[in-house]
């Protein structure tokens, strides 16, 4: 058959990788999509760059051109605009688009979904979320007769590392965040990692299209890691738990606020023996609960060069299959507009709490008032002595574990626990994960 031509938009460290392999690999590419490709154009800044494997011939700065003449194109840009408007030109064009852009699909993904189903082709995302995890096929079809319930995923690898490191080596958050950056696994200005918001981005996506929703990432709950310290890492370690950045994307049948949806990220403790407490380093981990299909995990390398590129490649080979057999675009189902996205507020969970309070009676007794008077309970209370100040006060380490019950409800209850003439500081508060409620 005729060759497909591929515009390319951006060329870093992903576009050099994805540009190298649809060159070297194209007699093998050919064979499984039953036509050979053509990378037509790249499209970027500045021409004169020089890019080690790039045809020079290939760069253009005119996008619009680029993309008229296209079958497929595969943005790597980043960011929100141009990316948008060039995706929505070459949907307008006719062309298949794959892209690895989170923030973008996490900001619009169900205006340009439903721009690619009108337009009749394909919008493909596989590398947006965990790399080279295969996550958005198998959700978005192999599990598409099924009822997806639950999914929650390690989908950062910068911060699982840091947490990782702290657990398994005792390092300080600095520590092992210097050590990621010198590693490559964080960025310069590691931000978006440690203050959850790449990981939110990740989990919009994924309510997005597990729920057939528009989840943006205005709705996701988002806390980072970066209050995590050494002594609440010994802590959970000590309970039996590690701590994990965790993406959480539920159906909820019953709150205090009525049916709806929830996704958040968050820190939270996971009981060793759960899967996702044993996703080491900076890989990634999805773990997913359906109606039919029960437990399933997903787990690889959840970022760089290669392993991205390898999920672009992915998205190619299927949308060029799509365009060689003449196949149907996007999806035919509608996005639910009117679905119900719940506050952080609302939602069930548990609290392990660690006080730092004085050491006599009494102390006991009015932590407990507190937990009976905001309607909360205690299912776990160990106390350990601590050292003593310079008055000659001796203090002690209170953990408490709390029963399951609404996350306002919890808050309240640490916020009143904080006000305790007995409590010398609340040193910390996580949630728990992976437990029946």
């Amino acid at each position: 058959m005729q060759a497909l031509k591929v515009a390319m938009l951006g060329c870093g460290v992903v576009g050099t990788e994805v540009a190298a392999r649809i060159q070297n690999r194209n007699e093998a590419l050919a064979e499984r999509i039953g036509a050979p490709l053509e990378l037509s154009a790249i499209v970027v800044r500045d021409t004169s760059k020089q890019r080690p494997g790039i045809d020079p011939s290939l760069l253009t700065t005119d996008a619009e051109t680029a993309i008229a003449g296209a079958d497929i194109v595969i943005e790597l840009m980043g960011g929100i605009e141009p990316a948008k408007t060039l995706i929505r030109s070459a949907l307008d064009h006719g062309s298949s688009v794959v892209t690895a852009n989170k923030a973008l699909l996490a900001a619009n993904y169900g205006e340009l979904m439903s721009a690619a189903d009108t337009a009749g082709v394909r919008l493909e995302h596989e590398a947006a979320v965990a790399g080279a995890i295969p996550i958005i096929r198998p959700v978005g079809d192999s599990l598409a007769g099924d009822r997806i319930d639950r999914i929650m995923g390690i989908v950062n690898g910068t911060t699982n590392y840091i947490l990782d490191q702290m657990d398994s080596e005792g390092w300080g958050f600095d520590e092992a965040l210097r050590t990621a950056q010198e590693l490559g696994f964080a960025e310069a200005d590691p931000t978006a990692d440690v203050g959850g918001h790449d990981a939110a981005a990740k989990a919009a996506i994924l309510a997005s299209l597990a729920f057939h929703a528009p989840v943006t990432i205005d709705d996701v709950h988002v806390e980072g890691i970066a209050g995590i310290t050494p002594d609440m890492v010994a802590t959970a370690r000590d309970q039996g738990f590690v701590i994990k950045l965790l993406a959480v994307c539920e159906r909820v049948s019953d709150s205090s606020a009525g049916a709806g949806l929830s996704a958040r990220v968050y820190p939270a403790l996971l009981g060793r023996s759960h899967p996702l407490a044993t996703v080491r380093g900076a890989f990634n981990a999805v773990f997913i609960e359906a109606e039919a299909a029960g437990s399933l995990m997903f787990y690889g390398q959840g970022a760089g060069g290669e392993p991205t590129a390898s999920a672009v490649l992915g998205d190619i080979v299927s949308v060029a299959r799509r365009k060689v057999l003449g196949g149907r675009g996007q999806y035919e189902r509608p996005f639910h507009k009117d679905s119900t996205i719940l506050p952080i507020s609302a939602i069930t969970t548990r609290y392990h709490i660690t006080l730092d309070v004085v050491d006599r009676p009494g102390v006991l007794a009015a932590v407990s008032e507190v937990f009976s008077d905001e309607g909360a309970s205690i299912e776990l209370m160990r106390q350990t002595v601590g050292e003593t100040d310079d008055q000659g006060t001796q203090h002690a380490k209170l953990v408490l574990a709390t029963h399951s019950n609404t996350d306002a409800i919890l808050r309240g209850t640490v916020e009143r626990l904080g006000g305790l003439s007995v409590v010398r500081a609340v040193k910390s508060v996580i949630r728990v994960e992976g437990q029946a409620q």
